[in-house]
């Protein structure tokens, strides 16, 4: 399995060339373009990796199954489908225009910025601040590292920055769909979204909705199976923003990307992987990294189609 990882990483570590790192966030715009690193863990706690795969990198939209797992935890699967819908919206991750309409839940989706920043309402705690940081151990947890913390400097880079996700907010709030200070909502998701990881931890947690939420070291149940289903169909349908139906076409499994570079790859039953590339494609998606996920589903019959 290394020896195919090595050969993917040779292979797709020169794409990088053909995207370019995310620069609407200034702190992002500092990633080194040429960096790849791929990371998976199979049955039993078998890990192996290539390239750059100890390299950290922010979650970004990564984050987003998180943020609905602690959703469904917190108040249940009732909660969140009426707020938020289920379907692809066929447009970017921060769009305005969802509907001629007026917005409802059915509009959006947890993989989307207007819809990950809504279900942030719906996990407990007193302040934001609680709040966030039940989702940071949550982070922690699933990726295997108790010292998981926030990139300060693209925290402050994004809240510095951020004024498209705040008015996402305001037109939640605006439709009634949120009720909390935005302020305090928004600021939440960025620091959730400022979360550190690398490929070895995001295999990690992509292992976790692999294995239905059954820790493979403890043999201990971290989180209903059945939420590790929701999550999954919805990476499934809209995990690659715009371009989810054409990642599964080319790659076959559940996946979520994010703009720091990296992908959160779901093979129900079988594995998870982590890959980090940060040259992104129009779509805010890893050129090199989808094309890796590519040419490791065909090299091991990895589509669950």
């Amino acid at each position: 399995m290394n020896a195919i990882l090595h050969q993917i990483c040779r292979d797709c570590a020169p794409l990088s060339a053909l995207g370019a790192v995310a620069n609407y966030i200034p702190e992002l715009a500092k990633a080194d373009p040429e960096k790849f690193g791929i990371c998976l863990y199979t049955g039993g706690g078998n890990a192996n990796f290539a390239g750059d795969f100890l390299e950290r990198f922010t979650m970004q939209s990564i984050v987003k199954p998180l943020i609905l797992l602690q959703a469904l935890l917190d108040s249940g699967e009732d909660a969140v489908r009426n707020l938020v819908g289920v379907e692809a919206t066929g447009k970017p991750f921060d769009a305005f225009n969802y509907s001629d309409q007026a917005l409802t839940g059915a509009h959006i989706n947890p993989m989307i910025n207007t819809g990950a920043i809504a279900l942030c309402t719906l996990i407990h705690g007193d302040t934001y601040e609680e709040r966030f940081c039940r989702l940071l151990e949550l982070a922690r947890q699933l990726s295997g590292n108790p010292e998981l913390g926030v990139d300060e400097a693209v925290y402050h880079s994004e809240k510095a920055t951020g004024n498209k996700n705040r008015a996402l907010a305001y037109m939640l709030k605006a439709y009634g769909m949120i009720h909390d200070p935005v302020e305090d909502i928004v600021d939440c998701y960025f620091r959730a979204c400022s979360i550190r990881v690398n490929c070895v931890e995001l295999a990690n947690i992509a292992f976790l909705f692999a294995n239905h939420g059954r820790d493979f070291r403890s043999g201990q149940q971290l989180f209903p199976a059945k939420h590790a289903r929701y999550v999954n169909a919805i990476l499934a349908t809209c995990g690659m923003y715009d371009g989810s139906g054409e990642f599964a076409l080319r790659v076959g499994f559940p996946a979520k990307s994010g703009v720091g570079g990296g992908i959160l790859g779901v093979v129900p039953g079988r594995m998870g992987i982590g890959v980090f590339s940060p040259a992104l494609d129009k779509k805010g998606n890893s050129v090199a990294g989808i094309r890796a996920l590519e040419l490791l589903s065909q090299e091991l019959n990895l589509s669950i189609y």
